[in-house]
């Protein structure tokens, strides 16, 4: 009973690690931004990711049954991303020093794409994906290489999550404005999540996505290293990729 009991206690734990484990490296990243009234250091694309990642994969749930705590984790995602993306517009806005044109999703302009200036154009555009993506499932969920697809394309995009961050990181030749705290946490919880799938034996689409993401998180950490000397440098001529 008392060897349960602890067990009981140990799956809770992990459970909850599961669930909002995933939001706290953008805690660090958030208050970055804060103090110092810039988005620079932080790529838009890294929650483009991982909302797209985690509406695939919140479809794919409906599909192919897996554990409650991984669904609850990619509700927690979404409402923390579109937070970030709620600080990063209103930083960009305040920062402006000559008013820009106003670019909208309602333009459909796909050079100015996940480069709106207003937060309502990110969540009209999640919106029409998560419905689209909606219908197609309530059609094809009886499909089992439709549901199948949906979870290998969920976990496919979410590994590619720090790809937007190293890319930045490469171009600027600077990781400032990013915080290292943020990716060594991601560093951590990827380790975690992927064993957590080996060890709960969720789809391998899951095992597949923690494993990639340890290797993109190790590769955005060796980058710190590589850009330490440079980074003041670069700070004074920023090269944008978003």
């Amino acid at each position: 009973m008392l060897y349960r009991s602890h067990n009981d206690i140990a799956n809770w734990v992990a459970s909850g690690a599961i669930i909002f484990g995933g939001i706290i490296p953008y805690v660090p990243q958030y208050r970055e931004i804060k103090r110092r009234d810039s988005a620079e250091g932080f790529s838009l694309y890294v929650c483009f990711t991982l909302l797209i990642a985690n509406t695939l994969r919140i479809f794919f749930w409906f599909g192919k049954r897996y554990e409650i705590p991984l669904l609850l984790q990619s509700i927690c995602m979404i409402v923390t991303m579109f937070i970030m993306i709620k600080l990063c517009i209103n930083v960009q806005s305040r920062n402006q020093v000559i008013k820009v044109r106003e670019r909208v999703f309602s333009d459909f302009d796909a050079n100015f794409f996940w480069k709106w200036t207003d937060f309502q154009s990110y969540l009209d555009f999640m919106l029409l994906f998560a419905v689209l993506i909606g219908i197609l499932t309530y059609l094809l969920v009886d499909v089992p290489i439709f549901v199948e697809t949906i979870g290998l394309l969920a976990v496919l995009t979410e590994a590619m999550l720090g790809i937007p961050q190293f890319l930045r990181n490469f171009f600027n030749k600077s990781t400032n404005g990013m915080s290292i705290v943020m990716v060594a946490l991601w560093t951590l919880g990827d380790a975690f999540k992927t064993c957590y799938f080996v060890i709960r034996e969720a789809p391998i689409q899951f095992e597949v996505c923690g494993t990639l993401q340890v290797i993109i998180d190790i590769a955005i950490l060796t980058q710190v290293y590589i850009y330490q000397n440079k980074t003041t440098i670069h700070t004074r001529v920023p090269v944008r990729v978003d």
